[in-house]
């Protein structure tokens, strides 16, 4: 297989990727008190927002990588 189609199709799988979760989400601990055996942590959910747009640039480049591929046989 071709570097071209293998980018493709990692780019395809991406953009799908990309347009089903709009947004990326993690958790974060902070230390808040810490005397001796005692802790205390504080968790705050972040999210990162995806835009649309970036999925559907990397669907399309994929597409097209995938037909530029399969044309050069």
């Amino acid at each position: 297989m071709k570097a071209t189609t293998l980018v493709g199709i990692l780019l395809v799988l991406l953009g799908i990727v990309g347009l089903a979760y709009p947004r990326i989400n993690y958790t974060t601990r902070e230390k808040i008190v810490d005397l001796g055996p005692i802790e205390a942590t504080k968790e705050t959910r972040k999210s990162v927002p995806l835009p649309p747009i970036l999925g559907g640039l990397s669907l399309a480049g994929g597409i097209v990588l995938l037909v530029a591929g399969s044309k050069g046989r």
